[in-house]
């Protein structure tokens, strides 16, 4: 017997988290499994549904660690195919749900659709209630964001999140610019708004959402080696996942882990307009206090605040002396002499 949540769960957000909790205690309580039914690859892919312009949070692997960190005592990833969108809901609860995993309760979010007839998390409880299964929805999660990158802080300190219903683990990280005066703006937790920050450049406003810093994976290749000749060496990120979400084209505050540690650095995200045009768009990352030949080997780049927008630059002499000044705004952001053996 189970008590399983199903869901895409992009992101394993503050949102999911809320459902993956209550997943939890109800499982403790009755002495039974928790467990987690999701699919891959999106549905949207499968369908066609404007697939060609989708673009994911987490890639399965992440958001396999992400639950189990959570956990659950078992996921599970169903192949999405054309066959399988055709269930109802009502088969799926039946045949999949009950039939399949042994589940006596179902613990949705309040925007979870189900099944080829799309029905809403309310819509579904007859159906299930007649089926014998137990139905839980969790209200949505609500944090307050400045916007433009700017979630709200409070003396340094975390404070916790504000949802309808019980507080969250841990609460939410919330932070506030020097002197930023713009009243915070209620924001309902959703993988949709995480994109729609990340593609406007507000990581913080996306790490706030998320419960934790938005990273991007891949192996370092070889670039056009000029940032070595200005100063600023860079490793050039080609992403292991091609429909990762990237953040808006700017340069960026980062976290890097490579070669089993951790340091800080700065990310340019864009097409290098000083250098040309018509250029590819890269991910090129300049790691500080860092001199190590890193071609072809694993790194991941987390994002902790915009600087500024990419632009173009009459010379690479005033390139150079503008990513020394982003240098320093990102030493502001993050310990310079951020270096830790990764666990």
């Amino acid at each position: 017997m189970a008590v399983v949540s199903t869901g895409f769960f992009d992101g394993v957000h503050l949102g999911h988290r809320h459902v993956i909790d209550r997943l939890l205690s109800e499982a403790k309580a009755s002495g039974e499994e928790s467990l987690v039914i999701t699919f891959w690859p999106h549905p949207r892919n499968v369908l066609q549904n404007d697939a060609r312009n989708l673009r994911l949070l987490t890639s399965l692997e992440e958001k396999r660690r992400l639950l189990e960190g959570l956990g659950v005592d078992r996921i599970e990833v169903l192949p999405f195919t054309r066959e399988f969108s055709r269930l109802t809901t009502e088969a799926y609860l039946r045949d999949v749900l009950i039939g399949r995993y042994g589940a006596t309760t179902v613990v949705l979010g309040y925007d979870n659709r189900i099944g080829s007839d799309l029905l809403s998390a309310r819509e579904i409880v007859p159906i299930a209630e007649r089926l014998g299964l137990r139905v839980i929805v969790e209200s949505p999660v609500t944090i307050p964001l400045r916007g433009k990158g700017f979630p709200l802080q409070t003396h340094g300190h975390p404070r916790p999140c504000k949802r309808e219903g019980p507080g969250l683990p841990g609460g939410v990280a919330e932070r506030r610019s020097e002197g930023e005066s713009l009243p915070p703006e209620e924001v309902t937790v959703s993988s949709t708004k995480i994109r729609e920050a990340l593609s406007e450049g507000l990581v913080e406003d996306a790490e706030a959402m998320l419960g934790y810093r938005y990273w991007l994976h891949g192996v370092v290749v070889a670039g056009n080696k000029l940032g070595r000749t200005i100063g600023f060496p860079t490793a050039n990120m080609q992403l292991y996942d091609p429909l990762k979400m990237v953040p808006s084209d700017g340069v960026y505050a980062v976290e890097v882990e490579t070669v089993g540690r951790r340091f800080s650095g700065m990310c340019n995200i864009g097409v290098r307009p000083t250098v040309g045009s018509g250029n590819a768009r890269t991910i090129e990352t300049h790691i500080f206090d860092f001199n190590e030949d890193i071609y072809g080997l694993d790194i991941r780049v987390g994002f902790v605040a915009k600087i500024r927008e990419e632009r173009h630059f009459d010379s690479l002499e005033a390139l150079s002396e503008q990513l020394s000044k982003d240098r320093e705004a990102c030493r502001g952001k993050i310990p310079a002499s951020l270096c830790e053996i990764v666990k």
